[in-house]
Formats: structure tokens, sequence, C-alpha cells
């Protein structure tokens, strides 16, 4: 039940980010794209949303991992077997802290390379003419 909330909760944020990336293109590019004789739908496809889908990349990030963060709340309220669920119980067994410190390692280590290649592929279109 955790997972499905969990779906239907980010699929939500996740159509309002792509509709409001969407709603971000200046309007003259539809025009533009329909002065030189493209359909509504090709510029659509075309135009309008290769450059949403260039603007969604840090909020789609930020959903990402608010995500990890809810599993990590559904699995303390239930859901066995996750990492940070896992590193509490052995901790509470032996009062060796380090599953807990090896957990935050293991979102870091998913977190951070993800921003990194955020930043890359940010940094990699900022060349590009607008």
């Amino acid at each position: 039940l955790g997972g499905f909330a969990l779906a239907l909760s980010y699929g939500a944020y996740v159509a309002e980010v792509y509709r409001a990336g969407i709603n971000s293109i200046h309007p003259g590019q539809r025009d533009a794209a329909l002065a030189i004789g493209l359909t509504e739908r090709a510029a659509l496809r075309y135009v309008i949303v290769p450059q949403a889908v260039r603007r969604v990349g840090p909020p789609l990030l930020n959903d990402f991992i608010a995500l990890q963060k809810d599993v990590a709340l559904i699995s303390i309220l239930g859901v066995a077997g996750e990492a940070f669920r896992t590193a509490q119980i052995q901790t509470a067994a032996d009062f060796n802290y380090t599953p807990l410190v090896a957990a935050a390692l293991l979102y870091l280590c998913i977190t951070i390379p993800m921003a990194r290649l955020l930043d890359r592929w940010e940094s990699g279109r900022s060349g590009r003419t607008r």
C-alpha cells in the first residue's frame, strides 16, 4: 500500500512538473513553429516538449530525492527490508551505529552522482543558444 501511495503521489508531482515545464515555454515558440508550417502536434513534439524536458531536470531530481526520503519513512512505518530500516534493526541489536552510517552513505552514493549528472547536463546545454 505504501508503494501504491507513493506511486500515485509522485506520479501527480511529476505530471505537475512536466505541465509547468510545458507552460514555461514562451508562446512565441509555438507561434514560430506554426509559422514555418508545422502542425499543432508537430510543434508540440519537435519544439515545445524538447525545450520543456530540458527545463524540468532540477525539479525532477528534487522529487527523486524526496521519494528516497519517503521510502525510508514508509519503511519505518511498516515495510520491512529497506536499507534504513535494516540499519536501524542492526544498530538496535548490537548498539553499533556503523549500519546507519552505511545506509546514509548508500543514499549519498545514489543522490550525489545524480546531482552531478544533472549539473553536467545543465552546463552542457547552457552553452547552446536559446
